[in-house]
């Protein structure tokens, strides 16, 4: 999984990986709660005041969404093109209430202004359930796993958060 998260964090960095438009994808919404939230948040806070960091991080931007309200919904997506933006839903069972929720109106945004074939492009996701990922729309080749007894208070050194950390900030 590192390996997969390596190679496709650098193809997505490098501007390789493209939307359904065409554009390079700058914008990550990591869509999750709980343990699939807070820690990858806690990095993140504490990686934008590391120069290295920051340095590699410019012109990118991730944002985390966890809560129902629709004004942090709203909030997630303020400024952002659904045109530059990639998804990442973390649900471990791809059950969670509130996750799938946010998953399906950052769908919904997504297919309102791209189409349904972008799902493909702008969603990925970190889960154990590719069956249900299948079924949500995303590619199961573009899902990351780890394994079911990660509690989510472990899970930020999991794809959980490995993933949109690599995202904005490179793999090492």
């Amino acid at each position: 999984v590192k390996d997969k998260i390596k190679q496709f964090s650098e193809t997505f960095r490098s501007g390789s990986w493209v939307g359904a438009t065409g554009k390079p994808l700058t914008n990550v919404v990591s869509v999750g709660i709980g343990g699939s939230f807070l820690g990858p948040l806690f990095v993140h806070t504490a990686l934008q005041t590391d120069p290295e960091a920051a340095e590699s991080a410019k012109g990118r931007q991730l944002r985390f969404l966890a809560n129902v309200d629709p004004v942090d919904v709203a909030r997630s997506i303020k400024d952002l093109d659904p045109e530059t933006t990639l998804v990442v839903v973390v649900s471990k069972t791809f059950t969670t209430a509130e996750t799938m929720l946010n998953a399906r109106t950052i769908k919904e945004w997504i297919v309102s202004s791209l189409g349904p074939q972008a799902v493909s492009k702008h969603m990925i996701a970190v889960s154990t359930n590719l069956k249900l990922v299948k079924e949500f729309g995303i590619d199961p080749n573009n899902a990351f796993a780890f394994w079911d007894w990660v509690g989510g208070r472990y899970s930020v050194c999991s794809a959980v958060g490995v993933l949109p950390l690599s995202l904005q900030y490179g793999f090492p």
